[in-house]
């Protein structure tokens, strides 16, 4: 069994067994994932480079369960939307790297359209 498969079927059942799945519509999902998102970026709001890495000494379990939480609605949302997530990502990763290529990309933060 895949480690996606695995962890898609723990959320299926933590949802069936409390009946949410009524609840579970495209927008509300990817409202869900778009706030548990932003409860990522809570963490590091207002903060620079130093005080990042202070703030992860105490806190790098914290932000660790917030992108559980985002991954958790990429594995429900997809499942429900019947997306292979993992091929999805597998196909994405080679249009980065078609758009980006090492040899213009490399150590440079430019978006594709400027090279």
């Amino acid at each position: 069994m895949s480690d996606i498969k695995e962890l898609t079927d723990r959320i299926l059942e933590f949802n069936n067994a409390r009946d949410w799945k009524q609840f579970h519509n495209p927008k509300d999902l990817a409202l869900s994932l778009v706030l548990e998102a932003a409860e990522v970026m809570e963490h590091f709001q207002w903060k620079n480079s130093e005080e990042m890495v202070e703030y992860l000494k105490g806190h790098k379990d914290d932000v660790g369960e917030e992108l559980a939480d985002v991954l958790y609605w990429v594995l429900l949302m997809s499942h429900d939307l019947d997306i292979d997530i993992k091929e999805a990502l597998h196909k994405k990763m080679a249009k980065n790297e078609a758009k980006y290529p090492v040899e213009k990309a490399k150590g440079k933060s430019d978006k594709y359209t400027s090279y």
